[in-house]
């Protein structure tokens, strides 16, 4: 992945997002350009080329929130899906969070979680994708604000909590949620940015240094090559 093309799905997520703003009859005061579509597409399209890249036909590539199944519910809808044959190359979540940042942290905590975890038992319990475990992907955007970066959020608890997260801010506890994510294996891949608008425009960040495009885009193509070679020597 190119740092320009980086920088462009960057600049089309805010655009977009705002566009969609404006066009919303609240301008989005009850939350609708979160709720809008489309403002991660050109992250997407980034991640989608990475798989064409990597030699996956553009048939086998499902977006528009294929749905894949579960086991404590029947099924979920994920925003990109990677099919070659029989086997599951990936799944893939796309995730933002732009303001509100407390009021929303432990949603898009629980729902990474309970994504991952539903898939993951599916195939434990029922096998659905064969010999071949699920590749979770999960891809996040941080809005960079004052919220995120206060140091010493509150951790208090009714019982001790992890010091890990003493005097963290929101943008370090998304940070060492992600890590977590790919160091516990719930997901096995991640792409953490955070952006902000300057006056100089719009930039990004890469803060984790095992969630970054790079590292993203050579797990894609590893694992494309494990599947490759599954394949291969099925005919063997």
């Amino acid at each position: 992945m190119h740092k320009d093309d980086v920088q462009r799905a960057i600049e089309s997520f805010w655009s977009t997002r705002e566009s969609q703003r404006a066009r919303l009859e609240d301008e989005g005061k009850s939350g609708g350009a979160a709720r809008a579509n489309g403002h991660m597409g050109g992250i997407e399209r980034i991640v989608v080329q990475e798989f064409l890249n990597a030699g996956i036909p553009p048939e086998c590539i499902k977006t528009g929130q294929p749905y894949l199944p579960g086991y404590f519910r029947v099924r979920k809808q994920w925003d990109l899906a990677v099919v070659l044959r029989d086997i599951l190359v990936a799944a893939v979540e796309f995730k933002s969070q732009v303001g509100s940042v407390g009021k929303n942290i432990n949603n898009r905590f629980e729902e990474a979680l309970g994504t991952a975890t539903d898939t993951h038992a599916a195939q434990t319990k029922n096998q659905p994708y064969g010999e071949v475990s699920p590749w979770l992907g999960y891809v996040f955007v941080l809005q960079e604000t004052d919220e995120t970066e206060q140091k010493n959020r509150s951790t208090r608890a009714l019982f001790p909590t992890d010091p890990v997260f003493n005097g963290m801010s929101y943008n370090e506890r998304y940070q060492e949620m992600v890590k977590r994510f790919i160091g516990e294996n719930v997901y096995q891949a991640g792409w953490f940015l955070t952006t902000k608008i300057t006056d100089k425009g719009i930039v990004y960040n890469e803060p984790l240094a095992t969630a970054t495009a790079n590292a993203f885009s050579i797990q894609i193509r590893g694992r494309v090559e494990y599947v490759k070679a599954v394949l291969d020597a099925r005919k063997g």
